[in-house]
């Protein structure tokens, strides 16, 4: 945290680099008792989530997220990068932002070390018959496991190879994939209730209007 002096004057010039969203180059010095910016040089705004309300929605969802789960002078690169890469997304495509949300949401759950099992059963050790995702497990189910586990989620073969790709793809590339509209559904369902169950909270999208 550091204080940025007169930026919400009109004229001010640190006005642009430290409203919500931006990402600035910042020069700052150590005060008495905190840092203050000297100056800032804007280097992403966003401007296309700013004039929509749906957009700012869920971007002002995953900024409340990573607020939560990143301390100060703590080393976060690769969350930053996950969070400028969906911002991006959600500014930029017209790519469904709750599929966007769910590669956010488990994505992050690999970074904060709460990667799921995903290479066979979590159970037997089954790796051709997978067909479920537990949550009390954090992991793959086989068909005979998954039909005896309350908490699993039975599960479409699109849904296993987008979950395997989405914990494994280099950080530019996680977005880089398609899946059909039932594997959308299923990804929501396990990346909110996979979230929830390890960060021990109750995360919610509520609209803003």
């Amino acid at each position: 945290g550091c204080a940025a002096k007169g930026a919400r004057k009109p004229k001010s010039p640190l006005l642009a680099g430290t409203q919500f969203l931006s990402f600035s180059d910042l020069v700052i010095y150590n005060g008495v008792n905190s840092y203050n910016i000297n100056s800032c040089e804007p280097i992403e705004v966003f401007y296309n989530i700013r004039t929509d309300l749906d957009k700012l929605t869920y971007a002002a969802f995953i900024t409340r997220m990573v607020s939560d789960v990143t301390d100060e002078n703590q080393y976060t690169y690769n969350i930053l990068q996950l969070l400028l890469n969906t911002l991006y997304m959600i500014s930029e495509t017209d790519v469904d932002k709750d599929f966007i949300l769910s590669v956010f949401e488990l994505r992050l759950m690999v970074l904060l070390g709460f990667a799921p099992n995903l290479g066979k059963c979590v159970l037997c050790g089954d790796k051709n018959d997978i067909g479920y995702f537990s949550m009390s497990h954090s992991g793959f189910l086989c068909n005979p496991c998954g039909r005896t586990d309350k908490s699993a989620i039975k599960i479409s073969l699109d849904t296993f190879n987008a979950l395997k790709y989405i914990c494994s793809a280099p950080a530019k590339k996680i977005f880089s994939f398609n899946v059909s509209e039932e594997s959308k559904k299923e990804l929501k369902l396990i990346s909110s209730l996979y979230l929830n169950k390890n960060l021990e909270k109750e995360y919610k999208l509520e609209k803003l209007y």
